[in-house]
């Protein structure tokens, strides 16, 4: 550690690191060496920054890609206990964990959802999960995604561009892949706040069912259809996609829920997507995804546990062969993880601009969890350890054709 450029005070008044350090980090009880010591890799360093025991002062990102880098937080047993008989022997006890947590993820309560039916990536488990995350404040996400409420990586058309100006040229990539136009029908699946299925309805006439599984997402995007107008046009349901029983859509735009689906799910996921659609229906999934096979599938245990349990991201490679194992010739795909990390830092911005409310709204804790992990995932996108894609797929029809034109515009 005395090679790492952090400067550390502690609540006993000891500092140690360069004074003129980039970061620093302010240890402001027992509590943060408890988190520290006795949680396994950097799920410690969350929990003693959720529940404020310890602070992080300086430039976020560059505190972030120390982490990275130095591998804070991933220290072994024998490390831990040495540098506990240095600092304060008495912090070497059991702290609960902060209450923004995940209880799911803790022993007891695991096995009390197993035994209650709710394994993972059941219905109930995905809808207790979903609600976990989203049903916190629809002003919160307000305040935090601004007023395109898209929850997903936008695509920025320059370097200039604004996040909204970015989430909007996303929907209309979205729009162009999967060809867009009057009188088509358009399933959403995760739709959020189902600005996908309006965007589809007000600038292509598309008529859309939008599906989320938040009921808080559910009632602010039916509202808003109506503020706009769209009500013929857009039917936004609170739902498992998997109840969702109309077929024969033109479109099918999956944006942000694959990474909720698992491993072991997709297979029937994407089987179940090719059957929604006609032939020459086109299916546009876009999802985070690991750069290779050699990263495991499973969230870090601090994403898992605060921000979206039971995720999994899969290599782009093993998405398309499941797709294209369902039945969907693959005619396009992209890797937008540079537009990713500017979606987070912009929605961090916003975050720390508006902090104030979004405490009052969803507390101080659930504030300190976005204020981590959204840095936290910008960094990791910019040092590649998660990307961004978007694969189109078509339904062929029974003559093998796909009606896509030689050279697509987008």
């Amino acid at each position: 550690m005395n090679r790492v450029p952090v400067h550390i005070t502690a609540y006993d008044g000891s500092a140690a690191g360069p004074a003129d350090a980039e970061v620093s980090v302010r240890v402001n009880s027992p509590k943060a060496l408890s988190y520290l010591i006795l949680s396994p890799g950097q799920l410690g360093l969350g929990r003693a920054l959720v529940s404020g025991e310890l602070d992080i002062e300086g430039d976020i990102y560059t505190a972030l890609g120390l982490v990275y880098r130095e591998h804070v937080g991933e220290v072994t047993l024998r490390a831990k206990l040495d540098v506990l008989r240095n600092l304060d022997p008495k912090a070497l006890r059991w702290v609960d964990p902060p209450p923004e947590e995940y209880n799911a993820k803790r022993p007891l309560q695991r096995l009390a959802q197993i035994r209650a039916g709710l394994t993972r990536h059941s219905k109930e488990r995905d809808a207790q999960v979903i609600g976990h995350h989203y049903d916190i404040s629809n002003r919160f996400y307000e305040l935090v995604l601004g007023p395109s409420m898209a929850y997903t990586c936008a695509a920025y058309p320059s370097e200039t561009a604004s996040l909204e100006e970015a989430q909007f040229a996303k929907h209309d990539l979205v729009a162009q892949k999967l060809a867009l136009a009057p009188g088509m029908r358009m399933l959403d699946v995760g739709c959020g706040w189902g600005q996908m299925s309006m965007h589809a309805a007000e600038h292509y006439g598309v008529q859309a069912l939008g599906v989320t599984l938040s009921r808080d997402q559910a009632l602010w995007a039916q509202k808003e259809v109506a503020r706009r107008g769209l009500g013929d046009l857009v039917e936004i349901r609170h739902g498992d996609y998997r109840d969702v029983t109309e077929e024969g859509f033109d479109a099918v735009a999956s944006i942000g829920l694959t990474e909720h689906i698992g491993r072991a799910q997709l297979k029937a996921y994407f089987a179940f997507l090719y059957a929604k659609l006609r032939p020459g229906g086109r299916l546009l999934n876009h999802c985070i995804t690991r750069p290779d096979a050699h990263h495991r599938a499973h969230a870090d245990p601090f994403i898992d546990r605060y921000v979206f349990p039971d995720g999994e991201l899969l290599p782009i490679g093993h998405l398309v062969t499941r797709m294209n194992g369902a039945g969907f010739e693959i005619r396009h795909e992209e890797n937008l993880r540079e537009h990713y990390s500017r979606t987070l830092k912009a929605w961090t911005a916003n975050l720390e601009a508006n902090w104030d409310e979004c405490v009052a709204e969803a507390g101080e804790g659930r504030a300190r969890v976005w204020n981590l992990y959204m840095p936290a995932c910008a960094v990791g996108f910019d040092l590649n350890n998660i990307q961004l894609h978007q694969v189109l797929g078509v339904k062929l029809d029974d003559m093998g054709r796909s009606g896509f034109p030689l050279r697509p515009a987008y």
